[in-house]
C-alpha cells in the first residue's frame, strides 16, 4: 500500500501516476485549446464584423471585397479561404448585425421592466443615437428597400431576422399571448422601421423629430 496526503491507497504499477498524469495534462490542455477559437475563426469573424459595420454603414452596393479585406487588415486574395462568394459574406454579415441589434434591444427591455419595457424599446429605437448611427444599429431600417435585390441567401437571413424583431415586439405588449398580437406587433415594428427610413432621410432635424414624435404617440394609442 502506498500512503498519499494521509490515505492509503492500492500500489500502483511504476510509471501508473506519472503516466496518467501526463495524460490528464494533455486533455486539459486539448479542452482549453479546442474551446478557443482558432487563429482562422478568428480571422474569420473580424473580417464579418467589418463587413457587418460597413454593410448598414454605406448599403450593399457599398461593400466590395477588396475593401473590406482591406479594413480587417488582409490581403483581397485571401478573401475565398473564409467565404464562397460576396453573397456568403453579405449574409453572414447581416446575420451577425442582426443579433448585435437583437441583443442591444433585449437589454433595453430588460432593464426597463415589463411595465416599460414596450416604451423603453420605442424609446430606443426612435432614439437621436439610433438616427445618427445607422452602422450600428438596426439592418431593417438600415437596408429594408434594397434587401429585395439581393441573392436568396441575403433576403432569407433578413426574413428570419425580421420574425425574430417581430416576436420581440409582441413580447412587449402588454396583452401578449392574446388574439391580434402578432399583427398589434407588425404593425408597431413597420411603423418604427418606416420613421427611422424617414427620420434619416429628411436631412432635416426639425422634420426628423416630428416624424419621431409622431410615430412614438400612433404607436402608444396603438399598445393602450
Amino acid at each position: 500500500m502506498r500512503r498519499f496526503i494521509g490515505v492509503q491507497c492500492p500500489a500502483f504499477p511504476r510509471g501508473f501516476l506519472c503516466g496518467n498524469m501526463m495524460l490528464v495534462i494533455f486533455a486539459s490542455s486539448f479542452i482549453a485549446m479546442t474551446s478557443e477559437p482558432s487563429r482562422k475563426q478568428r480571422t474569420h469573424d473580424r473580417i464579418v464584423d467589418v463587413a457587418a459595420t460597413a454593410v448598414r454603414r454605406d448599403g450593399y452596393a457599398g461593400v466590395g471585397v477588396a475593401d473590406i479585406m482591406k479594413q480587417a487588415g488582409l490581403t483581397h486574395g485571401g478573401f475565398y479561404a473564409h467565404f464562397d462568394s460576396r453573397d456568403h459574406l453579405l449574409a453572414e454579415a447581416i446575420e451577425r448585425a442582426g443579433a448585435r441589434s437583437m441583443e442591444r434591444m433585449r437589454k433595453v427591455t430588460e432593464r426597463a421592466g415589463p411595465d416599460e419595457a414596450l416604451s423603453a424599446f420605442v424609446d430606443a429605437y426612435l432614439s437621436d443615437a439610433h438616427v445618427d448611427a445607422p452602422e450600428e444599429g438596426c439592418t431593417l431600417a438600415a437596408l429594408g428597400t434594397e434587401t429585395p435585390r439581393q441573392a436568396p441567401e441575403v433576403r432569407n437571413v433578413c426574413a428570419r431576422r425580421l420574425k425574430d424583431m417581430v416576436d420581440l415586439v409582441e413580447r412587449q405588449l402588454p396583452a401578449w399571448g392574446e388574439p391580434g398580437q402578432h399583427d398589434k406587433a407588425l404593425a408597431i415594428l413597420s411603423c418604427m422601421v418606416g420613421a427611422m427610413v424617414l427620420a434619416r432621410a429628411s436631412g432635416d432635424k426639425r422634420v426628423s423629430e416630428d416624424v419621431r414624435r409622431a410615430a412614438k404617440a400612433l404607436i402608444q394609442r396603438a399598445a393602450d
